[in-house]
């Protein structure tokens, strides 16, 4: 399994309005950028619009990761009776993969 640690997305405080949150480096930075370039990853932006119709809350964090071949956009939310989900999206469609919440678990995983 690779795992690489991408992002700590920058792109928060232009798309949602949060404190910026730097990149691992700047090597991972272009990796990210090279990646969304080629097709092979949605924007943040894209992401962020398609979970919002289903995963009210306020977004803290997001990584990109490349995991078992597939990158995956994690996303930790605060939900609003102040639990937090961590949210797996398949980058290259958007589809949440699975929600894990720290008040109850996993919600279910959608391959």
């Amino acid at each position: 399994m690779m795992l690489l640690r991408l992002l700590r997305l920058f792109l928060l405080s232009a798309c949602i309005g949060i404190a910026p949150v730097q990149a691992d480096s700047r090597q991972d930075h272009e990796i990210a950028r090279r990646a969304l370039e080629a097709g092979e990853i949605l924007s943040l932006r894209q992401v962020l619009s398609r979970i919002e119709r289903e995963h009210r809350g306020e977004v803290l964090e997001v990584e990109l990761e490349h995991e078992d071949q597939r990158w995956i956009y994690e996303v930790k939310m605060l939900r609003r009776d102040g639990g937090i989900n961590k949210l797996l999206i398949d980058a290259r469609d958007g589809r949440v993969l699975e929600v894990k919440g720290r008040h109850g678990g996993r919600h279910g995983r959608r391959d």
